[in-house]
């Protein structure tokens, strides 16, 4: 999408010029706010909410979903993927700020969260100031004011907690939340999401700043090894009894304040244990860990689009809570002195459309071990 020679003049306007700052769209694209905010703008660009609306798998979703289910799908699954555009009643995507998802303006025009109806409810103003959770912050273009609600869990929920019309809670990773010791002690989701990094709020070219501490806009989650290993950990033991070599794994959600995985159902992580002995001794036994849900009917929910319009119950749900620790065992039919290789590996897996073509994989941890 080519820029009009208005945004290229506001551009100008915005390092030239800031006096005139009145003249600013509200909502600015994500581009706009990137001329100052460089560091945060590139970081943002990294995360999963800037790629939220143009990810080919939400579009195909987003395709399907409308087919199956109508006009009416398209709004329930805009309001977290292009919440700009919901706000402005763009659901046709006209306007580019619609497509840059959970964009610059969305979350820093947030004015207050309300968590009191069944699914939590964001007020957005979009004018000429903008709300963030620094106190001392000023612009030369545009207007600024503290926001505690920007420091806390309930800036996340709108998106991050779903009810569905027919009264599902498909959505929980707030409400764990606020079940959990992390709320009790006070930590955030932006404590883990969003922590503080050194780097420049505005560009030096722009305003003289010096390197202060700002939240890490790249916003990590459960696609990120990093973020997945720093919350979940893994220990393996062996036993004999008889004829059977018996491998222990433990896994420990230790650092994530909500199950993991958590969202969506069509999530889960995997724990797969190889054995491999030689001489006709391979195997390889695994482990889910997963919220099965099934609409009212009690059928199987397999496709995302289906969980978030027709989910109604949970089958099951062998997902870690927060600080659980877990001891899973595999039995494998390998005599005593027999030399055998044992992996024990942990993946992330989604797949929204139940198809092999589109799943998402992410292998975070691996043990090895060879016993006798």
């Amino acid at each position: 999408m080519q820029r009009s020679g208005r945004f290229c003049s506001l551009l100008t306007l915005l390092l030239c010029n800031p006096a005139r700052a009145a003249d600013l769209p509200t909502p600015a694209s994500a581009e706009l706010c990137g001329r100052c905010h460089r560091a945060i703008f590139q970081a943002w660009t990294e995360s999963n909410h800037s790629k939220s609306m143009q990810s080919w798998l939400f579009q195909d979703a987003l395709e399907l979903a409308e087919a199956d289910f109508g006009r009416a799908a398209r709004r329930t699954c805009l309001r977290c993927h292009s919440p700009v555009g919901v706000a402005l009643g763009d659901v046709n995507l006209d306007k580019k700020v619609s497509w840059e998802g959970v964009t610059c303006d969305y979350c820093h025009f947030l004015r207050s969260v309300s968590t009191s109806g069944a699914n939590p409810k964001a007020t957005v103003d979009f004018s000429l100031v903008k709300t963030g959770p620094l106190k001392d912050a000023s612009s030369m273009a545009h207007g600024t004011e503290y926001s505690e609600v920007h420091s806390s869990s309930a800036a996340c929920a709108p998106c991050h907690q779903y009810q569905n019309s027919i009264g599902f809670p498909l959505l929980t990773t707030f409400s764990e939340w606020k079940q959990s010791r992390h709320a009790k002690e006070g930590k955030q989701c932006q404590t883990c999401h969003m922590y503080r990094v050194a780097g420049q709020v505005v560009d030096p070219r722009v305003s003289r700043s010096s390197l202060a501490k700002i939240n890490l806009h790249q916003m990590p989650g459960s696609h990120s090894v990093t973020q997945l290993t720093k919350a979940v950990t893994v220990q393996m033991s062996t036993t004999r009894k008889d004829n059977e070599l018996q491998v222990v794994v433990t896994v420990t959600n230790r650092e994530a304040g909500h199950y993991v995985p958590t969202g969506s159902p069509l999530r889960q992580l995997i724990l797969e244990v190889h054995a491999d002995a030689g001489a006709g001794y391979r195997f390889r036994q695994e482990r889910l860990f997963r919220r099965v849900v099934a609409d009212a009917n009690g059928e199987l929910v397999t496709r995302e689009r289906v969980a978030f319009l027709k989910g109604a119950k949970v089958l099951s749900d062998t997902r870690l809570a927060p600080d659980e620790k877990r001891t899973e065992t595999f039995s494998f039919p390998i005599p005593p002195g027999i030399q055998t290789q044992l992996t024990a590996n942990l993946r992330y897996y989604y797949s929204p459309m139940e198809r092999t073509d589109s799943p998402k994989q992410v292998n975070f941890l691996s043990l090895s071990r060879l016993v006798r």
